[in-house]
């Protein structure tokens, strides 16, 4: 595979509403940090101060008039800031950095599903990441209508505007990932998420044991 320049390893969880890609992050950074590995988890849009005030604002139920490309520009001015003053710091220092969704949602979500193109979302998420691209991206994949009924059954979670949308988006937002991964299989692999979580965790270390020489054989013992 091909690796990026930092010394550390960038790591992002991808998928529709409902995948579980979050519990099964917090999962294997536990699984990290029992081994002493230097490890950060992290989300988008959020993970720090002006962040998370921007997440407030795309996510909010209320705001359902929000124009797509409104919502594309906020995503990367959510991701840039994010970027610079959490996730290229740990990575400049060697750190595993688990995020959960980065570039990808936008060419899924507003690119693909929302219409507006993925180039056209990509040319605006370029300038955003400039060089900073994930390692290895985890893509939880999982039948819309399952997502959306785990969401109902999890009174606890967060319910946020794009949980709302039709089917038909949710389904357009996985077309949008499969699309993605034909695109890009040496970064992107598949992770079936309509398995148990003890059996989601199995996946996602064999996929890092496979992919990964640094600290792969050390987060396997």
């Amino acid at each position: 595979m091909n690796r990026s320049n930092w010394p550390g390893w960038f790591i992002t969880m991808e998928g529709g509403e409902g995948a579980g890609k979050t519990t099964a992050m917090r999962k294997l950074a536990q699984r990290l940090e029992d081994r002493g590995l230097d490890m950060v988890m992290t989300r988008e849009p959020g993970g720090i101060a002006i962040s998370e005030q921007i997440r407030s604002l795309i996510l909010d139920p209320a705001h359902v008039s929000m124009d797509p490309r409104t919502e594309a520009l906020l995503y990367a001015a959510a991701r840039r800031q994010h970027l610079v003053e959490r996730v290229e710091p740990a990575l400049q220092r060697g750190a595993i950095v688990l995020c959960d969704r980065f570039v990808d949602s936008s060419l899924a979500y507003q690119g693909y599903a929302r219409g507006i193109g993925m180039e056209e979302v990509w040319d605006i998420n370029r300038f955003a990441v400039h060089r900073t691209m994930p390692d290895i991206t985890l893509w939880f994949d999982i039948e819309p209508e399952e997502g959306l009924e785990r969401i109902r059954a999890n009174r606890s979670r967060e319910v946020n505007r794009l949980d709302t949308e039709q089917l038909a988006f949710h389904q357009a937002v996985r077309q949008g990932y499969e699309r993605l991964a034909r695109q890009f299989p040496d970064r992107i692999v598949r992770v079936d998420a309509s398995q148990s979580e003890t059996v989601i965790q199995e996946q996602i270390i064999d996929i890092l044991s496979e992919r990964t020489q640094d600290f792969g054989p050390r987060m396997c013992k």
